[in-house]
């Protein structure tokens, strides 16, 4: 159709070229280059990833830039009075009183201020559903906080969730505010939280660094005007743009599924104006703007940048972080949203396929990747510390490659540290400490490689060989399956003997067992007898009950975990 010529005259061309083809069948580009050629016609070739050029930004001039609010996260342990500031906060709000005040699942809100502060009117806070979530975003490059707000409570001093949320705030890479809570209770201490905070490499102005720290109390409302004022000075610093006179882009904050009202997402408008009946592509999704509804639960006709509001009218629900882009037909949103669909199969296919520790050894020969990036989880503190320490003294001669240690800390592997080795494409090391079934899950999906280790030189020896990619063949613990305790029998002449159920794959006989409390091996050994019923058997396999006794070992209890495991010989390749 677009040459203009006879569908006879295209096959006599093909058959001259040695293909022979009906009208109907599909050739390859190189065939239907030579064939256009021969008509005396010029080509242009296109990719498929082409149809995505509609969302490429072409960026905007200085002049059309006006200064927007700034986007604050509010982070820090549970108990810390986060909850609190951010109701007390929300009090600042002129309008709060209006339309029975803010709605408390739209994950983000604005408070208007009174009168402008530092040319401020109004600041937008994130109240992230967990840390998690926050990595997610920067996994999929949705840097979308200016400032952070860290809380910690002055009685209580730095927590591990605290931590957590330091180098969730780092890796962002934004501007930090360490909000001391609770500064009103008899046992406050805010200078030993600022003592604490060095060691986390968080130096506040009072110990000579260049983090601002506020002392507050959420409940008495002391400091909260110094807090507004902290956040607006780092933004006035930060000289925040945006364009709103035109199509809107922004961020999926959080998406979820309604009775009613179908697929909500929470978006954030980070450029531009987003108007109710505009065609957008949210991730992988693609819709129409039906209604928008701000944080106080208001319908909106508008959202300009830096406002969160809910946006109906999705076909389904994209992914929290993904990028929200408004297009100019429907056409256009439906190609992308397909193509992108497309993408992500392949990539699940790929990733289900793909040894990670390999991947990376690969990329490291390849000269792609200069660094093996670890995270360490451990049984105590000192094993933590010391493979720590061991894993970055290696180092080849030429300095070409190295480990980097993420993060090292104590306790059983959770979804939030398989979501940060996502992010950073990195390999969980388990020291004496497992995954719980979430983060095994979120591990197999997410195609993260978590290794499980018993012995400190192992976990050196193998990542040595990896990052000198000699990799001999070496022994590998298979993992057929676990069972859980659900009571003990005392049996005269016998022993303890656990009553079990097998709750993942198959438990043999032969193989060697390992007995899991709360996720930390507490004995290893094998079998002294399994049994179904009355008879003693070879395998039980999944869903069924069995009687088991460990070989010169009693301390068992209800709930305990008894996981199975074979040694293999597997052939290691980069």
């Amino acid at each position: 159709n677009r040459m203009a010529e006879r569908a006879g005259d295209v096959i006599k061309t093909l058959m001259k070229l040695g293909t022979m083809a009906t009208i109907t069948q599909s050739i390859d580009a190189d065939t239907a280059e030579l064939v256009a050629s021969e008509f005396g016609h010029r080509i242009k070739r296109v990719t498929e990833a082409d149809v995505e050029q509609v969302l490429v930004d072409q960026g905007d001039t200085d002049a059309a830039q006006l200064p927007r609010p700034p986007v604050v996260t509010v982070m820090g342990h549970v108990d810390h009075g986060k909850t609190s500031l951010l109701d007390a906060l929300r009090k600042t709000d002129v309008a709060a009183g209006e339309a029975g005040g803010i709605t408390q699942h739209i994950g983000a809100y604005q408070v208007i201020l009174p009168h402008a502060v530092h040319g401020f009117d109004r600041v937008t806070f994130i109240d992230t559903p967990g840390h998690a979530a926050f990595t997610e975003m920067r996994a999929r490059g949705a840097h979308v906080t200016d400032v952070v707000v860290l809380v910690v409570a002055a009685d209580d001093g730095i927590m591990p969730q605290t931590i957590e949320a330091i180098r969730h705030a780092k890796a962002a890479q934004a501007p930090m505010i360490v909000a001391i809570n609770k500064c009103d209770l008899p046992g406050a201490n805010p200078a030993r939280v600022r003592q604490d905070l060095l060691q986390h490499d968080v130096q506040v102005e009072e110990m000579g660094g260049d983090v601002l720290s506020v002392e507050i109390s959420a409940k008495t409302r002391m400091g909260l005007d110094k807090l507004l004022d902290a956040i607006l000075l780092q933004a006035e610093i930060l000289e925040l743009k945006s364009n709103p006179n035109r199509a809107a882009v922004g961020v999926v904050i959080e998406a979820k599924l309604e009775k009613g009202r179908g697929s909500v997402a929470t978006v954030l408008v980070q450029k531009g104006t987003l108007k109710v009946g505009d065609i957008f592509v949210a991730g992988s999704e693609w819709g129409r703007v039906r209604a928008l509804v701000d944080d106080r639960g208001r319908t909106v006709t508008a959202a300009t940048p830096a406002q969160p509001v809910e946006v109906i009218g999705l076909t389904a629900a994209p992914q929290a972080g993904d990028d929200f882009t408004v297009v100019e037909t429907e056409a256009k949103a439906r190609e992308v949203s397909e193509f992108r669909q497309r993408k992500r199969r392949q990539q699940q296919v790929a990733a289900s396929g793909r040894g990670s520790l390999e991947q990376m050894l690969a990329n490291i020969k390849s000269g792609q990747a200069k660094e093996l990036a670890v995270l360490i989880k451990g049984d105590v503190h000192g094993s933590v510390e010391a493979i720590k320490g061991a894993l970055e003294k290696i180092i080849d001669a030429e300095n070409e490659v190295r480990v980097r240690v993420l993060d090292a800390a104590v306790g059983a592997i959770t979804e939030s540290d398989v979501t940060l080795a996502n992010a950073s494409k990195a390999i969980i090391i388990g020291f004496n400490v497992r995954a719980n079934p979430q983060a095994r899950d979120m591990a197999r999906r997410d195609g993260v490689d978590i290794r499980y280790y018993a012995i400190i030189y192992n976990v050196i020896d193998d990542i040595k060989l990896a990052l000198s990619g000699m990799l001999a063949p070496t022994l590998r613990e298979k993992f057929p399956g676990n069972a859980q305790i659900l009571q003990v029998f005392n049996i005269t002449k016998v022993g303890k003997v656990a009553g079990c159920k097998v709750v993942e794959g198959v438990v043999k006989r032969g193989a060697k067992v390992r007995l899991l409390r709360d996720n930390v091996v507490i004995h290893e050994g094998s079998l002294k007898t399994l049994k179904r019923m009355k008879d003693e058997v070879k395998e039980v396999s999944q869903g069924y009950e069995c009687g088991m006794a460990f070989e010169n070992y009693d301390n068992i209890e209800a709930n305990d975990v008894i996981e199975c495991f074979e040694m293999e010989e597997i052939a290691r390749a980069i």
